[in-house]
């Protein structure tokens, strides 16, 4: 081999398994942390884990998020998983727990005009919306107040009627 070309080094094997979570941090409604959400979710760094009611009694499971990031959850015996739940909370993302149905709040456009203004506002936020028709759907990540503030002025001069929401689990407002 001549000393010109280039050496080929061929990757290590990588065997990482799931990421480990062990404890819970908090709830997504705490002051200090849905200010830190809030702010990760701008940036996309927030992974949900979906689980059903029979998972939340579990303290050990194998869970893949939203995101593809496969997880392993090993909670100590005094707590326990619910909707909100913060497993995994730093600069870089967040890992929460969602459970049930998506929560989500409708919103119902008077006018036309009315409609446009809600489409950019939920476009402008970064809402995981759908559109049908005069509505727009709304998946709630935190606290429904914090949908509802933003739009309050639209509420307030009717252009926008709040027509539904579905909650997984307890209302949850801060």
């Amino acid at each position: 081999m001549s000393s010109d070309a280039p050496e080929l080094i061929e990757p290590a094997p990588t065997t990482a398994g799931p990421r480990l979570l062990c404890s819970i941090l908090g709830h997504e409604t705490e002051a200090e942390i849905a200010a830190a959400l809030h702010h990760l979710r701008h940036h996309g760094a927030v992974e949900y884990l979906r689980l059903t009611a029979p998972d939340l009694e579990r303290r050990r499971l194998r869970v893949r998020s939203d995101g593809g990031t496969e997880y392993a959850i090993v909670l100590p015996r005094d707590q326990a998983l619910t909707d909100g739940a913060v497993l995994a909370l730093d600069d870089h993302g967040a890992v929460v727990v969602r459970a049930g149905t998506r929560r989500t709040l409708t919103f119902r456009a008077t006018t036309v005009q009315s409609g446009l203004r809600l489409g950019f506002l939920a476009g402008h936020l970064h809402w995981a919306s759908s559109f049908d028709g005069d509505q727009v759907t709304v998946t709630v990540e935190g606290a429904d107040s914090d949908y509802l503030d933003r739009v309050a002025d639209l509420i307030a001069s009717r252009e926008v009627t709040p027509v539904e929401r579905t909650f997984a689990g307890p209302d949850v407002t801060a």
